[in-house]
């Protein structure tokens, strides 16, 4: 069954605010191997311009879908979780994500189409400041397997 056309569009409202932690930036930079210590020292980030830790480029994966998350798995959409896995992900950053900023994301589903047999569903999330500065935005992928027919 294909996925429903008509949430091209949607945006979703924004998530509630995600508190970025040294911890949870040094954990995830640990989870994909980077020792780059601007990930994991208060000093060296300091050091080269920026107020606390940052974290590595796809840390944002870590929240991104929690504005729009209701409609991945509204029924209507007709998304079978069973069959989805992870497409492609990528980012367009104004600045790097620091330790205790605090974010919030607001989802538009911008496209769903059949590729072979597969429906691919994308999601932009802009990505700010609770104070409104815009920090980055995120396009994920996701791929539901055999979905399309």
């Amino acid at each position: 069954m294909a996925l429903n056309r008509d949430f091209v569009g949607r945006t979703y409202p924004p998530s509630a605010p995600y508190e970025v932690s040294r911890v949870k930036i040094k954990e995830f930079a640990a989870a994909i191997g980077d020792n780059n210590p601007l990930y994991r020292d208060k000093d060296a980030a300091q050091a080269a311009g920026y107020r606390d830790v940052i974290a590595p480029p796809t840390f944002p994966i870590v929240f991104s879908l929690q504005s729009g998350g209701e409609a991945l798995v509204d029924p209507d959409l007709g998304l079978n979780f069973a069959m989805v896995v992870h497409g492609e992900q990528r980012f367009e950053y104004v600045r790097p994500v620091c330790a205790g900023d605090r974010l919030v994301m607001t989802a538009t589903i911008t496209d769903i189409r059949t590729a072979g047999r597969n429906e691919l569903l994308t999601v932009r999330s802009d990505v700010a400041t609770v104070e409104g500065e815009p920090v980055c935005v995120t396009y994920n992928t996701i791929v539901e397997r055999g979905g399309a027919g």
